[in-house]
C-alpha cells in the first residue's frame, strides 16, 4: 500500500519536516523559555528566593532603566499619585545605561569565568549562549574579559 500525497505533505510529530534543518531563533526562544522556568522553579520559587538578589530598599540601575523603559511602553501601569514619566526620568535611565553595561558585562565575565572553572566545554558554551561555534565563545569572553578590564577590574592570575 502506497500513501497518498496527503500523507507524505505532512509534517512528523514533532511538526518539523525531518529533512529540514531546525530554525536557530525558534530553538533559543524555546531555551530561552525553559531556562526561566528551570530557573524560576528551582531558586525563586518563592518570595524570599527572589528577592535575595535585590537590594530590600535602593534599586539597582538595571530595575531602574527596566521600569522606567516599561512605565513608557505600558508594560507596567503608573500607580494612582505616582507621576508619569517624564523627559528627565528618561535622561535618568539613559545616564544609567553605560553602568548597567558594563554590570553586565562583569555578570557574563564572571559568568562565563565560573562555568568553565566547573568543567564546561566551549562547545557547551557557545550552545548556552546562542553562538554558532565554541571559538565564538570563546572570542566572545576575551572580549568581555578585556571590556571589564579596561574597566578597572584587576587582572586574572
Amino acid at each position: 500500500m502506497t500513501p497518498t500525497s496527503e500523507q507524505n505533505d505532512e509534517p512528523d510529530t514533532a511538526g518539523q519536516d525531518p529533512f529540514s534543518l531546525p530554525d536557530a531563533q525558534q530553538a533559543r526562544a524555546q531555551r530561552v523559555h525553559a531556562a526561566l522556568f528551570r530557573i524560576a522553579e528551582r531558586h525563586a520559587a518563592t518570595e524570599e528566593q527572589r528577592a535575595r538578589q535585590a537590594h530590600p530598599s535602593v534599586l539597582g540601575p538595571h530595575e531602574a532603566v527596566r521600569l522606567v523603559s516599561f512605565l513608557m511602553s505600558g508594560a507596567a501601569q503608573v500607580e494612582a499619585g505616582e507621576p508619569e514619566v517624564d523627559r528627565a526620568d528618561v535622561t535618568a535611565a539613559l545616564s544609567l545605561l553605560p553602568l548597567v553595561r558594563g554590570e553586565l558585562d562583569e555578570l557574563e565575565a564572571g559568568l562565563l569565568r565560573m562555568a568553565r572553572g566547573r568543567g564546561m566545554t566551549w562547545p557547551e558554551v557557545a550552545f548556552g549562549l546562542g553562538l554558532g561555534t565554541p571559538q565564538a565563545a570563546r572570542q566572545r569572553y576575551e572580549r568581555l574579559v578585556g571590556r571589564v578590564r579596561a574597566a578597572g577590574e584587576p587582572e586574572e592570575e
